[in-house]
């Protein structure tokens, strides 16, 4: 006799990489309103990076001591990927985007587009073979992504730059997602490399086109301190490491299910942004999408 259970029953590691997954996307909501409300201070990108990495970096700095810049064990190919992917590159071109993109738009073309960027190159480069139910899901993310694209198209509510860097950086960070899968690095010394590099990177930027960050009030800096710093920089990409590791690339970078949602009701409750039936329903569409994708709902025999 066959039987047909979903799967709740979840060892201690899965359990730690479902928790890592939540927290992830509760900081990375708060992050999309804080990255968008930044666009009002004296703070530019530069300034924001400086603070983004230079707190994990400086917090982790036994790590990468330890580690070296350039690990031995690690393939110079996939730390390359790892910075680019959740570092430097994908923070300056998600910044640039979310500053001209209302916060409900940036959770669907970027935490909606994540989880089907990282399927798409698990199928293409890793023979990775999702059953119905992840397929419906990332069916759905596609959908809200149009509905949302539909409605720019025809009142142009959002510059083309927002369709283009958002699905971008998702690609950065899916690509992060199965490199740091297969670095055999754990979380901590991940996010410790990640920074460091990154901090370089943004410092060095800083020495060429200077930085705001004197005449920028400290109660804004303070803000930027603790949410890109402390939560988004060092916590979240600990437990967004810890989920890769435990659940897999594809499955981790899923979940993002609450992403869209959050950051439309926080739009429009926090930001003030006016948010209307199409926003709505891209939000829950795509996050509907995203829970079904994680496979959370596939049936097991």
């Amino acid at each position: 006799m066959t039987t047909i259970a979903f799967t709740n029953d979840k060892s201690p590691s899965q359990v730690l990489g479902y928790a890592g997954g939540t927290i992830t996307v509760l900081i990375w909501a708060t992050w999309f309103l804080v990255t968008r409300h930044s666009a009002a201070t004296p703070l530019g990108s530069i300034d924001i990076g400086l603070i983004r990495f230079g707190i994990p970096a400086l917090v982790l700095s036994p790590v990468w001591l330890k580690t070296g810049l350039l690990p031995k064990a690690l393939p110079l190919h996939l730390l390359a990927i790892m910075v680019s992917g959740s570092g430097a590159v994908f923070f300056l071109l998600t910044t640039l985007a979310i500053h001209s993109t209302p916060a409900a738009s940036s959770g669907i073309l970027l935490g909606g587009s994540m989880p089907l960027a990282a399927a798409l190159i698990g199928i293409a480069l890793f023979r990775e073979r999702p059953d119905n139910t992840r397929i419906a899901g990332l069916v759905a993310i596609v959908a809200g992504v149009l509905i949302l694209l539909t409605q720019s198209l025809a009142d142009a509510s959002l510059p083309w730059t927002s369709f283009v860097l958002l699905p971008a950086g998702a690609i950065l960070w899916a690509s992060y997602t199965h490199a740091f899968r297969r670095s055999g690095l754990a979380a901590m010394q991940a996010s410790a490399l990640i920074a460091v590099w990154s901090f370089l990177i943004m410092g060095a930027l800083a020495l060429i086109f200077g930085i705001s960050l004197p005449q920028a009030p400290l109660q804004e800096i303070g803000l930027q301190v603790l949410s890109q710093g402390v939560l988004s920089g060092l916590v979240a990409m600990v437990a967004y490491g810890t989920a890769v590791r435990t659940l897999g690339g594809t499955q981790a970078a899923a979940f993002t299910t609450l992403t869209p949602v959050l950051a439309t009701l926080g739009g429009g409750l926090l930001l003030g942004e006016a948010i209307g039936m199409t926003e709505i329903s891209a939000a829950v569409i795509t996050g509907i999408g995203v829970a079904l994708s994680t496979g959370i709902a596939t049936p097991r025999r």
